[in-house]
């Protein structure tokens, strides 16, 4: 029989410090934002960039590492699964969310040297 996954692996960049906070069960949770950018050449050979924002939560240990050590502009590669909500705002309108879940994170920058 076949399983079909819902997978899903970024690399990209933080673009903001990452936001930690355990909630009352004791669960650390880190909600983050990363960009991941393609760049070609259109038809004229002028550079053309799309950047994506992707909206990613950790939680446990993975989401402690995460708040604990990345910042704004950290390289990272997350692996997880695509997640769908649905929410009421303020106005009472139906609103949608598309968020990562983080199974595995890696960080990507290099080592500095002193």
């Amino acid at each position: 029989m076949n399983s079909l996954r819902n997978k899903v692996q970024l690399i990209g960049n933080l673009g903001q410090d990452p936001e930690m906070k355990t909630l009352p069960n004791g669960t650390i949770v880190t909600k983050m934002n990363i960009a991941t950018s393609d760049v070609w050449k259109d038809a004229r050979g002028e550079k053309q960039t799309d950047t994506q924002w992707h909206r990613v939560t950790a939680f446990g240990k993975t989401a402690e590492i995460a708040g604990l050590y990345l910042k704004k502009g950290s390289k990272v590669m997350i692996s997880g699964r695509i997640k769908y909500d649905e929410y009421m705002d303020k106005e009472g309108q139906k609103r949608y969310a598309t968020d990562i879940v983080v199974n595995e994170l890696e960080f990507l920058d290099a080592k500095k040297v002193a």
